[in-house]
């Protein structure tokens, strides 16, 4: 297990003289402490697959250093960095049996049959694989078969980390709540370092403590699933995370209003000074707008469907050229004419994408 340190890393796939605005993965830096579990969340093609092979060997990066519990492990293969990755598709070996899988990376590294009888029992109980253990891998599911897959990459207990290339990609959807949850199960257990490739929201969310949310190949922001939801630094999380996502609409700011197509809004915070030229928005989450009837104090909007999630009800509305999501509630009568009502304290104002903290 380890502290994994990343200093200014940057990947070009096409050379060095590369413009670096164009590099699969812009210079990042972050470090990631011993026994933690993270996720690497965005949209295909951000760069959280090159940065993961990057930490694990598989990539050399044009520039940039990793280091492992501050020993720089740039000169190393990825056997010497003694990492565990699961991939996307299973990778196991039909011809054995579950347990030998199992056992193979315990076998290779010449640990005593005992240890490795008991930590294959181990790792098999906690993925409910007991009763296959004596059967060939070849007769299994898909989904059993990503499972001895997960299986050969947590068997070992002196790994520096553990990481997942969007290993539930090929679970049936049945299934994926279930694994993600013995993998929480399994990392509060193992106390191993885990890092979590997806582009799944409910899989980043509900797998990590913090989530490395990327975009276009930089970091745009780093935090708890709550700190994200709440306080999204770029539109782009704003966006990406929750169902629906972020109203981000194009204003314009002073002080402490807003306006939005030709409508006051009140700010929690005060906001002067902001840059010159900058394409200035405000943000709110749905769940903060309220449908209301029209009212003389409210920004009016046309309805135009209403989608029932069951536990909640969202209206998608059109205030002149734009599109807003915002909660129904309960016992509201619906007319194609409605209003919206917005929580000051949940709308973030952005510039040029990027959160601007206000003055209290």
């Amino acid at each position: 297990m380890a502290r994994i340190d990343l200093v200014e890393l940057a990947h070009s796939y096409h050379g060095t003289g590369v413009d670096p605005a164009n590099f699969a993965l812009k210079p990042t830096s972050m470090t990631w402490r011993q026994g933690g579990a993270y996720a690497l969340l965005g949209p295909s093609g951000c760069g959280k697959t090159t940065l993961l092979n990057i930490i694990s060997g598989i990539v050399k990066p044009s520039r940039g250093t990793v280091l492992f519990d501050g020993r720089d492990v740039m000169p190393l293969t990825t056997q010497q960095r003694n990492i565990a990755q699961v991939f996307q598709f299973p990778v196991i070996y039909d011809t054995m049996t579950v347990g030998e899988n199992l056992a193979f990376p315990l076998r290779n590294r010449r640990m005593p049959s005992a240890e490795i009888e008991a930590r294959v029992r181990q790792i098999a109980e906690l993925l409910d694989l007991v009763p296959h253990l004596g059967r060939k891998a070849s007769r299994l599911t898909a989904d059993a078969k990503q499972k001895i897959s997960l299986g050969r990459g947590l068997v070992r207990a002196d790994v520096a980390a553990v990481l997942f290339d969007e290993p539930l990609t090929v679970i049936d959807p049945a299934l994926k709540w279930e694994l993600r949850s013995k993998l929480k199960v399994l990392h509060r257990d193992l106390d191993l370092t885990m890092i979590y490739v997806t582009h799944d929201q409910t899989e980043a969310l509900t797998f990590a403590d913090t989530v490395v949310v990327m975009h276009e190949g930089s970091v745009v922001q780093t935090g708890t699933p709550e700190e994200l939801f709440l306080r999204p630094d770029h539109t782009f999380v704003g966006y990406f995370i929750g169902s629906p996502g972020m109203n981000v609409l194009p204003a314009e700011v002073q002080g402490r209003q807003a306006r939005i197509a030709g409508h006051v809004v009140q700010l929690e915070r005060s906001y002067c000074g902001l840059p010159i030229g900058a394409r200035l928005e405000i943000g709110i989450r749905p769940e903060f707008v309220r449908l209301a009837p029209p009212s003389p104090g409210l920004l009016g909007a046309k309805v135009e469907r209403i989608d029932d999630l069951g536990r909640s009800r969202f209206a998608h509305v059109r205030v002149g050229d734009l599109r807003i999501a915002a909660r129904v509630p309960r016992g509201l009568s619906i007319e194609p004419e409605m209003a919206l009502a917005f929580e000051p304290a949940q709308i973030h104002v952005y510039a040029d994408q990027r959160r601007v903290e206000g003055a209290a």
